[in-house]
């Protein structure tokens, strides 16, 4: 998934605004948010995207390609191929993870928190990049724990957002693409992998450190455009609430919904009193809600008259309802 723009002051995209842990849930009704809590009543609420927390596009992603202009389908949102600079050529993304194996289920952890350096992830890198190329993918290595795969196998597949997958059992959320040849192709290379990996220098020299193991990758993001797209701006999608969220930090996601009131939820209802057109997109792990400016005419009086009559829902009731 591409980041989006940090400064755009017209649309602000919250993703993990709520989540579905039972931590994140008893927190909810503490959560003292004024600015929010004064915001929402100047605002009108669009079509909500209704969803599940089994989908494999969370919410905050099909959100985000809406506001883009991509095409929303579960599972094949193409991330990789919208950022690149040939969008109709099926991509897609390999993070490197640690598969942890318990009595019952094997968990996927991503590897974004695992300590990997350039060195070392270029080591393995090098090693793996030769097998894709066998099997007509082409690989790049973006970040230490990112490589960007290219290549027809990647056509027409589903995936889990990498987001959905982080710290749950990977069998849950392998998508059913069985029918499809390039499905067990990809099998295939992540079982390599974790051959490849496990016998690698890198391995023993992590083990020593004391560091968990890389031992495979996630693919998700894949999928080509019909035709080169024209997005639009990107919203502001602050990251601080999703990543403590992705911890199972909730005592550092309480205080990232402080601080996004006072800063950018503050910044939209102040524009918002000024008369400037603001949305604002709030996701949990199963829908994504949206408010945004509506001109001040008698519907919009006569229901903004009704709120302040019968008094503002609790901010926690339209958070627990994501």
């Amino acid at each position: 998934m591409p980041a989006p723009s940090a400064d755009s002051p017209r649309h602000l995209l919250v993703p993990f605004a709520a989540a579905s842990a039972p931590e994140c849930q008893a927190l909810l009704a503490t959560l003292q948010l004024p600015n929010l809590q004064a915001l929402l009543p100047l605002l009108a609420e669009q079509t909500a995207d209704r969803g599940d927390d089994h989908q494999l596009s969370p919410p905050h992603e099909r959100a985000l390609a809406r506001a883009l202009g991509l095409p929303v389908a579960d599972g094949a949102i193409p991330w990789a191929a919208a950022q690149s600079d040939t969008p109709t050529e099926p991509q897609a993304f390999f993070s490197l993870c640690h598969y942890q194996v318990g009595m019952d289920q094997v968990l996927v952890v991503p590897g974004a928190g695992l300590g990997l350096d350039a060195a070392d992830s270029k080591a393995l890198f090098d090693a793996f990049a030769p097998l894709c190329g066998e099997d007509g993918l082409t690989l790049r290595w973006d970040s230490p724990t990112e490589w960007h795969a290219r290549g027809e196998p990647l056509r027409d597949l589903t995936c889990a957002s990498l987001d959905r997958v982080s710290g749950r059992p990977a069998r849950d959320w392998m998508p059913d693409n069985s029918t499809l040849p390039q499905a067990r192709l990809l099998q295939r290379l992540q079982s390599e992998a974790q051959m490849l990996f496990y016998s690698h220098p890198v391995h023993d020299a992590r083990a020593a450190r004391g560091q968990t193991a890389i031992n495979g990758f996630w693919v998700h993001g894949a999928g080509a455009l019909a035709t080169a797209p024209e997005l639009r701006e990107p919203p502001r999608m602050p990251d601080t609430l999703r990543q403590a969220a992705l911890r199972g930090d909730w005592a550092a996601w309480q205080q990232a919904w402080q601080t996004l009131d006072n800063g950018g939820i503050a910044t939209l209802l102040a524009a918002a009193r000024r008369g400037e057109p603001v949305t604002l997109t709030l996701c949990g792990e199963r829908h994504a809600r949206t408010w945004t400016t509506v001109r001040a005419g008698g519907l919009a009086r006569l229901g903004r008259s009704i709120k302040r009559l019968f008094g503002d829902a609790p901010i926690s009731d339209t958070l627990k309802d994501l």
